[in-house]
């Protein structure tokens, strides 16, 4: 198994990322305990919503621009309709698939929108992590569009993307809406 295969297919992304798991959980340790030191008050929160950001996130837009097997050899293609995409994939028949797409887009900033909130006041509503999510997804397909990546650079991407970060972040809202910074 060579380099590329580990960095250049989504089954090496999968493994890497499970492979870090221990690195994550160690950074956060890492983290809290010089918080800790530091007498911050919510070190182990803090902790935990930064590397939860980075760990949650980072592997879902490595694979999103993964190049497609005729990247750089075509020009980048757009779908700018709402729906279309998303409607494409129901009229297929092919559930398996459709699930795929969805969940999938829907996790790419689900880590960013559930611990956003946590470690960022700012950043605590959804509205606001609505357009987070959406401005990072714009620019991710954006990448997609520019690096000629042989993939479809679509706005319902944008709109799953943004989706599953305001759903992440209410499934969080306990969390951050009695905290104080």
């Amino acid at each position: 198994m060579g380099w590329q295969d580990w960095t250049g297919t989504f089954t090496g992304v999968v493994l890497i990322t499970v492979a870090a798991l221990p690195v994550a959980v160690l950074a956060v340790w890492a983290l809290a305990r010089r918080r800790s030191a530091g007498g911050e008050t919510a070190a182990w929160r803090m902790s935990l919503a930064e590397v939860g950001i980075v760990y949650g996130t980072v592997p879902w837009v490595w694979m999103i621009l993964l190049p497609g097997e005729r990247a750089g050899a075509v020009t980048g293609r757009l779908s700018l309709v709402p729906l279309r995409d998303l409607l494409t994939i129901v009229s297929d028949g092919r559930p398996l698939t459709l699930t795929v797409q969805v969940v999938g887009n829907l996790l790419v900033f689900a880590a960013l929108g559930y611990f956003a909130p946590q470690r960022f006041a700012a950043l605590a509503s959804v509205p606001r992590i609505l357009a987070l999510a959406a401005a990072c997804s714009v620019l991710v397909e954006a990448a997609q569009y520019v690096l000629r990546l042989d993939r479809v650079s679509s706005v319902d991407d944008v709109l799953l993307n943004a989706a599953g970060a305001g759903l992440a972040a209410l499934a969080s809202r306990h969390r951050w809406r009695r905290q104080a910074y």
